[in-house]
């Protein structure tokens, strides 16, 4: 009876075995939930059926996973430990009391946050899209407003440091050759475009609320992730955050692309302000060659490439057309851009 209920199962059970669950953020955190003694957690099958479990409860719900009983009836010295997961067995008080505690915290989400990088990444983009809302609503006095407008990328300038340093960590020693070998490493990831953008606009002294286009959208999509991921099974999110943050999450890629709009109308607006009082030709040459990083940028390219695109498409007939002795300097750009 036994053999008949594997055979359904066993492409299941072959893909929970191949997954990947290194690389899950969600892994490290359900394994540290679980109470079992330490000479338990060095056991491979007992790490193994937990890995069921997360995949069972995380990736496929259709996944029927043994109880550690079954599993480990080789090793009868230790009933109580490897039967663990269940609760349909007699066992002894202490065994039992034991096996109830780890099956929920196997099987149940956990109750309390812990500061992991993924919370702090969470509360911190919270607060960002906060106060970057406070910033453009209309009827926020100007002083608060252009203060939250401060604030919202140098939150965002901190959270995308905190995650190049979780991710990258620091350089190997403080010479030449480390720190370029480093920043070759990093200078093409979006946490480090982020953080460059926003140094760009926290140190300047223009205001430019269409700036926070790209940190809204970043932190919005940070904070749907985590939560989907970490409150799925809470009613209030259930009732009222859940449409929400599948709708961003589904939509990720409209996102990016209004950012990639916004990034590079921000480019021709620090143009046009080279005309005012206002100008900082220092801000934007650079954020300048920030847009041409984003253009050859892995996580960015794509989205930028569908822009200028479309700008291409637009503009080059009207050149064309009008005014012909742009054509020169605009190729001579173009190459340096590609560059």
């Amino acid at each position: 009876m036994g053999e008949e209920r594997e055979d359904p199962q066993q492409p299941k059970r072959m893909a929970a075995a191949a997954y990947d669950y290194e690389n899950d953020p969600r892994w490290p955190e359900y394994w540290s939930n679980i109470l079992i003694p330490p000479h338990m957690a060095s056991r491979s099958d007992v790490v193994d059926h937990f890995k069921r479990k997360f995949y069972q409860r995380y990736i496929d719900p259709d996944l029927m996973v043994d109880s550690m009983s079954a599993s480990s009836s080789s090793q009868p010295k230790r009933p109580s430990a490897s039967s663990r997961p269940t609760n349909d067995q007699p066992q002894s008080r202490s065994a039992g009391s034991t096996a109830r505690t780890s099956g929920t915290s196997a099987t149940s989400p956990p109750t309390s946050l812990r500061w992991d990088r993924q919370t702090i990444q969470f509360s911190v983009n919270a607060w960002v899209f906060l106060v970057a809302v406070l910033a453009i609503f209309p009827l926020v006095p100007k002083n608060l407003s252009n203060r939250a407008y401060r604030l919202s990328f140098m939150g965002t300038a901190c959270s995308s440091l905190y995650s190049l340093y979780s991710l990258h960590g620091k350089p190997r020693a403080w010479n030449l050759q480390a720190l370029q070998v480093y920043f070759q490493s990093i200078i093409v990831t979006k946490d480090f475009i982020y953080l460059i953008y926003c140094l760009t606009f926290v140190t300047s002294h223009l205001c430019l609320k269409f700036a926070l286009i790209p940190i809204l959208c970043r932190a919005l999509e940070h904070v749907a992730k985590f939560l989907r991921r970490n409150f799925s099974q809470s009613s209030l999110y259930r009732k009222y955050l859940e449409e929400p943050c599948v709708w961003v999450e589904s939509n990720t890629t409209t996102l990016n692309i209004l950012s990639s709009h916004a990034e590079i109308g921000l480019g021709f607006l620090l143009i046009i302000s080279l005309f005012s009082w206002q100008r900082n030709i220092i801000q934007a040459f650079m954020y300048w060659q920030l847009l041409k990083l984003m253009y050859h940028a892995p996580d960015t390219s794509d989205y930028h490439l569908s822009v200028w695109t479309k700008i291409g498409r637009t503009v080059h007939p009207l050149i064309h057309r009008y005014a012909p002795f742009l054509e020169t300097p605009l190729s001579a750009v173009h190459r340096w851009w590609l560059r």
